[in-house]
């Protein structure tokens, strides 16, 4: 169980907390930078630093490279392995287990934090960079990245064991929709929410940054967690200015007092 913490939860973000029976929380990259995962720019050191990700990103990429484009993100994929889920990824799993809750994870983060964290995520509304998939016939893979040292310029993506075209991450690139499915289980999630928790997202990236907006406009309450102003910002009816691994934790611990 989460130990009390000296951090000071605002009351109504409080109240709300406690008395809300159906919750979705929304995270974006802020949530899994405190555990060392490098943004989607910062990733872009050594090998990879004269190229613009969203260039390597996009289908075209794909088509014309699909050795380097798999070589990056295996690369990437090593970065999140070598990463651990923190404090705010554990508290979030352990809201989700509280007897008489129902949390809903909405996340446009494509790694696996928050299910090593604990949590079950309801939508990953920019793909699963670990659900491989081919990039023909769309069927799910076994496949798996390779182990990397160090990164390297190219490497062969395994092939499809159903039509033997090569398997492509399992993410959203620039220029595709976003799964519907995840995106509609997202949105009402959040409409039906009794508390839509939005945390360490900057609200630019869209349709995810409507999904706040969205049920703002059904009268949930939006509570936004993140040290910085952003796009959220307007549409939510409370602000706490910090971070997950800090909020998180602390409103957890005092769900029950």
């Amino acid at each position: 169980m989460t130990s009390p913490s000296p951090v000071e939860v605002p009351q109504p973000v409080l109240d709300l907390a406690r008395s809300a029976r159906r919750v979705c929380v929304l995270t974006g990259a802020g949530m899994s930078a405190e555990s060392g995962i490098p943004t989607f720019r910062d990733v872009q050191v050594g090998l990879w630093e004269r190229f613009d990700p969203m260039e390597l990103a996009t289908p075209t990429a794909w088509e014309d490279d699909p050795e380097q484009v798999w070589a990056w993100y295996a690369w990437r994929a090593t970065l999140v392995r070598r990463s651990q889920p923190n404090a705010g990824h554990l508290a979030v799993g352990e809201w989700q287990r509280r007897q008489g809750v129902r949390l809903d994870v909405v996340t446009q983060n494509v790694d696996d934090l928050h299910e090593r964290g604990g949590a079950h995520v309801l939508a990953h509304l920019h793909g699963d960079l670990f659900a491989l998939r081919c990039s023909r016939c769309g069927a799910s893979s076994g496949a798996a990245y390779p182990e990397l040292e160090e990164p390297v310029a190219a490497l062969e993506p395994p092939p499809c064991d159903r039509c033997g075209e090569p398997v492509r991450p399992g993410v959203v690139w620039f220029g595709e929709a976003l799964p519907q499915e995840a995106f509609l289980a997202g949105v009402e999630a959040a409409q039906e929410a009794d508390l839509v928790l939005v945390v360490g997202t900057s609200g630019l990236v869209h349709p995810a940054a409507t999904v706040p907006h969205l049920a703002g406009a059904r009268g949930v309450p939006v509570v936004e967690v993140n040290p910085r102003e952003t796009e959220v910002t307007e549409a939510a009816d409370h602000v706490w200015r910090t971070t997950a691994a800090t909020a998180l934790p602390a409103l957890v611990a005092l769900l029950d007092t």
